[in-house]
């Protein structure tokens, strides 16, 4: 076994043993009734052993500690981002992977957030909180205007293109904490219609002719402090506006103002500015697999997170749990069978551009992505398990299933996973993957917020996490599976 480094956390097989680990991988066997021709016993009883062990390590929430204290809020092309690409590398070679390296990438803006102020002149003048949505132009100096709201982003694109908004701010009123999915809607339906306004919202009001857009922010809170994101980019031949996201209670006081029925005037000062060029980077670290071949297994996270908080959550939960997946599987006795490798993306934040850059320069070894998934999600724990793989290998992945059912997992009989995140650009581009839906927690109250930080993660959820993404890569490691097929 590859000892970790002084300080570690890590829970030695030993004392798994002495905890009783045999006669509990010996009665879970039974009652799971694994099919030994797909998964042979011993890697089955191996599997609920690391499964068992990782329940009881601290590693992945150690690593959220260090990268949000070491490190803290890493936008692409920042200094914090510089500096999270140093220290993932240092931390790959920390954990014992084999193999670390950067590959660099260029995305073509950088951005400075500057300051964001608002406040309402008339008719009932009050301070409002929020905060410039990613890459957004700043309003040189005091924009004054009428508020002009409408409940949702289609009521916005119902609105005439043209000068019918000429003079004022567009408000886009949606509450993702009071939207009701429909029948079949996925849980996220509500973020899903926010983010159509937070991504698209300065390009449709200023083919109306505003002169900026407020939205509520995406969220659940009740919160004061906005909820940034976007980063999209502007049309070409279109206005560039500025685009902010206000506190949900904020939104609430200017919507109850509105609803008096007169005028509403809102002041808005933002000094954010669209740089040129910046340089990331996606780090890669990999566990070399024992049969020396060129195929491995993929697990994914993004490196980058936005800039009012120190990233915890969103993603520093799954850059921690996933290097803890890989490097606690490396630890074992004997390492896996084929590599494992651990995909830390770049510039997931402002349109998965690390991943595209991946795809691109990697487009000849795709093959070799044997399966992937990716922690995008938070820290909370898994509660169900969908394939994304070929029809003959659904049997392989639920026999699999089985070992983490214990954790509290159900199975999907859907098998259309592509990944999540920057993780999908490849499942769609033909790579297995594997849907790990996470529970949520918490997570879309603190989401691109100044509350993201690591007083969010919950140790306990993280390791259950990382027992669920662990036992699994483990057993697909060691397998001589296709996927494909």
């Amino acid at each position: 076994m590859r000892p970790r480094k002084a300080g570690s956390s890590f829970v030695s097989l030993t004392f798994v043993l002495l905890l009783g680990a045999p006669a509990m991988a010996d009665d879970s066997l039974r009652d799971l009734q694994i099919d030994n021709s797909i998964i042979p016993a011993e890697l089955a009883n191996n599997a609920i052993l690391l499964r068992e062990r990782v329940l009881l390590d601290n590693l992945p929430v150690d690593i959220v500690e260090s990268i949000t204290t070491e490190v803290g809020p890493r936008r692409v092309g920042t200094e914090g981002d510089k500096r999270a690409i140093a220290w993932a590398q240092a931390k790959f070679e920390e954990l014992g992977f084999d193999r670390v390296w950067a590959e660099e990438f260029t995305v073509d803006r950088g951005w400075i957030r500057g300051d964001a102020k608002a406040e309402i002149v008339s008719p009932y003048p009050q301070n409002l909180v929020l905060t410039a949505l990613g890459y957004s132009v700043g309003t040189n100096g005091d924009l004054v205007g009428e508020v002009a709201e409408f409940a949702t982003f289609d009521d916005l694109l119902a609105v005439p293109a043209g000068d019918s908004l000429k003079g004022k701010i567009a408000f886009v009123s949606f509450s993702m904490a009071d939207y009701v999915p429909s029948p079949g809607e996925s849980e996220l339906g509500g973020y899903g219609q926010g983010t159509r306004a937070r991504g698209r919202g300065h390009v449709e009001a200023a083919k109306r002719g505003a002169e900026a857009i407020v939205i509520r922010s995406v969220g659940i809170d009740n919160n004061r402090n906005g909820h940034t994101g976007g980063g999209y980019g502007y049309e070409d031949g279109v206005r560039k506006i500025p685009a902010a996201a206000l506190s949900a209670p904020d939104a609430i006081l200017l919507q109850n103002m509105l609803s008096r029925g007169g005028p509403v005037t809102m002041k808005l000062n933002m000094t954010s500015e669209i740089t040129g060029p910046v340089v990331g980077a996606n780090v890669i670290g990999e566990i070399t697999g024992r049969d020396g071949s060129d195929e491995y297994l993929v697990l994914g996270a993004h490196l980058d997170s936005w800039d009012d908080g120190t990233g915890a959550i969103d993603d520093g939960a799954g850059v921690g749990s996933m290097m803890a997946t890989a490097a606690l599987i490396g630890q074992m006795d004997q390492r896996p069978r084929r590599s494992i490798r651990v995909i830390l993306f770049g510039a997931e934040e402002i349109g998965l551009v690390g991943v595209q850059a991946y795809a691109k320069a990697h487009r000849e070894e795709l093959n070799d992505h044997l399966l992937g998934a990716e922690v995008d999600g938070g820290g909370g724990r898994i509660n169900t398990l969908t394939s994304g793989v070929g029809d003959a290998s659904v049997a392989v992945v639920r026999e699999m299933y089985k070992l983490i059912a214990p954790l509290g997992i159900e199975w999907s009989d859907a098998n259309d996973a592509t990944g999540d995140s920057d993780m999908s650009v490849l499942g769609r581009a033909g790579m297995p993957a594997l849907g790990f839906n996470q529970n949520s927690n918490d997570y879309f109250m603190y989401h691109h917020t100044s509350n993201d930080t690591f007083d969010k993660i919950i140790p306990e959820d993280m390791r259950y996490l990382t027992a669920a993404y662990a036992t699994i890569f483990y057993v697909a490691a060691e397998l001589d599976i296709d996927f494909r097929k």
